[in-house]
């Protein structure tokens, strides 16, 4: 997480547009999206003033900041003993979404004959799957790919026509990695 994402996060909880934080901060709203979309970093004179319009302690946000989790590991253990929801699959995500700026990553958990559909919203987004565990069929578009134990692929999503499926006949565990 970093201080854009956090005025975009304060700015939208309060139900506030880029125009109402801008005027308040007698800053332009093409300068705030650049500052939430970390494009431009503001001045301290600039973040209090955002800050002010948010109603938050500057302070506080870059504290916020600071304390962000930078490294998440992810053991095996912890991914061997998630319990499967009804649908028959599992994510073990690493970062929470708020801390996802590029890229999202999780552990699959998925069980005999159960399959994960492709993510909603995605254009033009890239992904990585290494099967850590098991055997796995990757549906994309009108081709269908198994994969071992070991194996790696690096694809364009297609949220179409995707899904991964679990061809082994116990848990099969796969480290996913996809842009947001």
């Amino acid at each position: 997480m970093n201080i854009g994402t956090l005025i975009r996060r304060y700015r939208k909880e309060q139900n506030f547009t880029l125009k109402d934080v801008a005027e308040k901060a007698s800053i332009s709203e093409g300068f705030l999206s650049q500052v939430e979309n970390d494009v431009n970093s503001p001045s301290v004179n600039t973040l209090i003033r955002i800050c002010n319009a948010l109603g938050v302690e500057a302070g506080d946000l870059i504290t916020q900041v600071s304390k962000k989790k930078k490294i998440i590991i992810i053991k095996r253990s912890d991914w061997e003993d998630v319990e499967l929801s009804h649908t028959g699959f599992a994510t073990q995500r690493f970062f929470a979404p708020e801390d996802r700026e590029i890229i999202d990553s999780s552990v699959l958990v998925i069980e005999p004959g159960k399959s994960i559909p492709a993510r909603k919203n995605i254009k033009n987004g890239q992904e990585v799957l290494c099967v850590l565990k098991g055997k796995i069929e990757l549906e994309l578009g009108e081709e269908t790919h198994s994969l071992s134990e070991g194996d790696a692929v690096h694809f364009w999503s297609n949220v179409k026509r995707q899904k991964i499926t679990n061809a082994n006949s116990a848990v099969s565990f796969v480290l996913w990695v996809g842009t947001v």
